[in-house]
This record gives structure tokens, sequence and C-alpha cells, in this order.
């Protein structure tokens, strides 16, 4: 169990949240959402000790399970001992085993040291921890043959899973993980998901992965009005009950203030008069009624909406021995397709197999899009009539050149916009007022995307190419993407391990496996009838 009494946390003049008491019981799976800049993190922080609160106290338990966001922290270790340090005091007994085993020669203290180590090793099932561990990996994509190298080899995505697989290991009591679902693919999400449906501690996550927070929680902690509340259920149950509780409390309100201004009406009319003991009644009513004022939420939404200039035509691509290789990993082995003009087809497949290659060899011969560091091996590559490509790359920040405003970065893509229809777009993304001047390279990944999509409102293509847009979203900005996506009458191509994205988007699926790249053609609920 965790317990939390009295918590509080300002930022300057900002509260993120103030007086929080809540518990969070074993057993139970927590959702912890809120919108970005909420303090989801900073709460996070404050249950794991890793920050001390202004206010109040935390109760922990002894054992906690947390996903570490410092990637480099575990460089110099090996794959296998960076998941058996997940159980500290495990990992601290076979440190000082080792050392004790080390030296020359070992004193009587030393060989009842040991036999006191050996039992927490046993206690702690150290005897097994390799293989343990091993299994974890595995679940997570990290194959055999990396187990055994240091951290520092890996790459970033694969860093990721190790410390994932740290925090799930030795069963800890409560679990504490920041953004899991990150350089996940579908796969590995999928498998996540079903260890912590049967995980029987305190589960708290932070996700932007709706589908996940929706198979996976029994409850969402909702950081927003300054406080935390809790709700029964998944995130959309979340949803639909602050809804709910937000409507009330505007009801009662209005209520209150019309039966105010009544009052006051009453109170003005005979305040001179001689009804002065009603008046009296009547401004202790007022008193009474006073309506405080409700903490404003901070959730904002963005409004999404891909138009085109003029559509494309009936045939907009086709392609034809599509083959790239690197050394002797063969990615993209002699693919061939088409395109139809309003089909939208989404990439899934494990992380490396090949999904962003065959963008990039898609737009290898586009102008303005091809990467100047990509060849195609072979194949053919054929745009149709009039079509006329949007691209969202994986790597953001690269395609925003610095030195401009914000507003200067996206007028540039049509100099004939006005200034007010630059700041309408700019405002429908969450650019309101001031923050249309911010400088570019201030930006963080959120307002990149949200940029980025701002340049693909304005210029309007019949063609959506996406890479993984949702790595920097919100949950309110992914579900304007998604509503978005489904009303574009244009076509689009969509890399993206986010379910709810697969299952509500695609009409096509092009599922890279180690055999080669399936074709389908059907939404994913058909896909996975077809695979079960």
């Amino acid at each position: 169990m965790i317990s939390v009494s009295n918590v509080t946390m300002r930022y300057g003049s900002k509260v993120l949240f103030e007086d929080v008491s809540t518990t969070f019981t074993p057993g139970r799976r927590y959702g912890l959402t809120g919108p970005n800049g909420a303090g989801k993190s900073t709460f996070m922080k404050i249950l794991t000790g890793e920050l001390e609160p202004q206010k109040g106290t935390v109760v922990r338990p002894r054992k906690l399970g947390i996903l570490r966001q410092d990637q480099f922290a575990f460089d110099s270790y090996r794959v296998i001992d960076t998941v058996i340090m997940g159980n500290a005091p495990l990992w601290a007994a076979l440190e000082e085993r080792d050392r004790i085993y080390e030296k020359p020669e070992m004193t009587n203290e030393d060989g009842m040291r040991l036999g006191e180590l050996e039992g927490i090793i046993g206690d702690e099932d150290g005897y097994t921890a390799e293989s343990d561990a091993a299994v974890l990996l595995q679940g997570l994509d990290i194959t055999d043959d990396f187990h055994e190298r240091k951290m520092g080899e890996l790459q970033s995505g694969q860093k990721i899973r190790v410390l994932l697989a740290q925090a799930l290991f030795g069963k800890p009591e409560a679990l504490m993980l920041d953004e899991p679902t990150n350089y996940l693919d579908l796969d590995s999400v999928h498998w996540l998901q079903d260890f912590l449906l049967n995980y029987d501690g305190t589960l708290i996550a932070i996700s932007h992965d709706r589908h996940f927070l929706n198979s996976v929680t029994t409850h969402t902690a909702d950081i927003d009005y300054q406080t935390i509340i809790i709700y029964t259920g998944g995130y959309d149950e979340m949803v639909m009950a602050k809804t709910q509780v937000r409507s009330t409390l505007e009801s009662q309100n209005a209520q209150r203030e019309k039966k105010i201004a009544q009052l006051n009406e009453f109170i003005a009319r005979f305040a001179a008069g001689t009804r002065s003991t009603q008046v009296t009644s009547r401004r202790k009513e007022v008193e009474r009624l006073q309506t405080n004022d409700l903490a404003r939420s901070n959730i904002q939404r963005p409004y999404i909406r891909f138009d085109q200039v003029r559509p494309s035509g009936k045939h907009v691509l086709e392609f034809k021995g599509l083959t790239k290789h690197y050394s002797d990993l063969h990615v993209v082995d002699d693919f061939t397709a088409s395109v139809l003009r309003g089909e939208k087809i989404c990439l899934m497949g494990r992380n490396g197999a090949g999904k962003t290659t065959v963008v990039k060899s898609l737009l290898a011969n586009y102008p303005g899009l091809a990467d100047k560091e990509f060849t195609l091996d072979a194949g053919e590559v054929f745009w149709g009539h009039e079509a006329q490509i949007g691209y969202f790359p994986q790597d953001i920040g690269a395609t925003i050149e610095h030195g401009l405003t914000v507003a200067e970065w996206l007028h540039q893509f049509d100099p004939k916009a006005t200034v007010e229809e630059i700041r309408g777009i700019l405002g429908q993304m969450l650019f309101s007022g001031e923050e249309g001047q911010k400088p570019t390279k201030a930006l963080s990944g959120g307002e990149q995307a949200r940029l980025v999509f701002c340049k693909l409102i304005l210029t309007k293509p019949n063609f959506l190419i996406f890479d993984e847009p949702t790595n920097h979203l919100d949950l309110e900005s992914i579900n304007a993407l998604n509503i978005a996506l489904q009303r574009y009458e244009g076509t689009v191509l969509l890399v993206t391990h986010d379910h709810d994205l697969i299952d509500e988007v695609a009409t096509r699926l092009w599922n890279f496996k180690e055999d080669g790249i399936e074709d389908f053609n059907g939404p994913y609920v058909e896909w996975k009838g077809k695979h079960n």
C-alpha cells in the first residue's frame, strides 16, 4: 500500500496539487493521468522518494519497482545484471558475497557473513535470478545474444526495454512505471499488458497510450483542478465520470448564482424601506450561498482537421521490387504494392523490422522530402497524378529551423496566408496569444509535434505520411489526431504502435514479419480474427 497525506507541490505561483491525501491499494492498477505539465512525473517522483514534497508525507512499501528514465546510468553493467539490480537487497547481497570471495584469506566473521548473505540470496530467489531476468528480457524482445553485453552497446529503445525489465524484476510490492510503452512495439506492449494483468501488487502507471490504460488499469488517479481525484475504471470511464462531476458542479453553481441574483435584487429594492429584517435575512442567505470559485481545469484540447487543396488521382502510389539491405541484414526484400486514393494504411511490426525504411524508400525520389543519406538498393516508385505529400518524420526536431518564431516558421510554407489565418491555425494547436512568438529552438517535443501538425493543416496535402506521430503527444492530442485521421478524405500511410490508432484508423495493414511484409486489405479487427 502507498499512502499520501496532505501533499502539496508548487512551482512559483503555479499550483500542481495542494493538500492531496489518498491511498493506493494493493491489487489495484492505477493510471496516473493529466495533460502535459499537470505534474504527473513530479507526483510519481514524490511517490518513489526521488523528490520530497513541499508539504505532506508519503508511506511506501520496502520493495518498489521503478522504471528508471536515465538510459546511461547502467552503461558499464551487463544487461542481465542491470535487470537483477531491480531487486536492490538481492543485488547488494550478491555484490557483498563476491567481495568476500575475492579476498585472499577469509576470516571467521567473513564465513558467518557469507552464511547470512546466502540466506538473503535464497529468500530473494537469487539462485534463479539470471533465468528469471532472461524470461523478462525475452518477453520484451531482448534476445539471448544481448544478455551478456554491456548496456552501453545497446540502442536507446533497447535500453528502455531493459530498464522496464529491471522495474518488473524481483516481485516488487509496488510498480511505478512512467511511460512504459515508449519504444515498445505492439507485440511487446501486449506482453507487458498480460504481465501487469497478473501482477498482484500496487501498480501506478503514466501512459499516453489510451488502449494500454483501458486494458490494464482498474482505477484512474487524475491530476486536475489542483488536486488528485481517484476514479473507478480505465481512462475512458474516467473521462465520462469526470465530465459528469464537472457538469454537476457547474449546474449547482449556476443555480446558486441565479438565487443570489434574486436575493440581491430584493436587497437593492428594499434596503432603504421598512422591511429591514427581511433584507438582513437575505444578506445572510447571500453569504451562505456565495459560490466558491471552482479550481480551473488545466486540460487543453487541440482541434485537428486535415483538408486537401485538391484530391489526387485514383492510383496515388505504385512501387515495385523495393529492396534495402544494411550489410547482411535484409530489411526490405522485393516489396511490391499499389495504393488507391483514400486508403489508410498502418505499418506495424517489431522495432527494427523495416517500417521507417519503407517510408524512406517511398520518399527517395520525392522532391524536398528525400533523405539525402538514404539510398535504395533496388526498386521503382511511381507517384500518381496530383499526389501532394505531407510528411511527419520520426525526428521532427530536425525539420524545424531555429532562429525563427513559431508564427514565422509556419508562415514560410504559405506566404500568401494572412496573419489571422496563421494565428487561427496556431490557436487550434494550443499556440494561443504570445505562444505564436515563441522561438522554435525553445519548443518541447510535444510542441514540435503540434507545430508540424500546423504545417499539415496549412498546406492541405492529399497524402499524409506519419512516422510515429504519438511519441511526444499527450492523450488529448492523440485522441484529436485519431479523430482527424478518421475524418480525413485523403490517403494515409501511418507507422505507429498505438493500438487505438491502428484499430480505429486503418483500412489496410502492412505487417512486417521476419519472412517478409504481409499486405492485408482490411481493418485491424479482421486481421486479428484471421491470426487468432
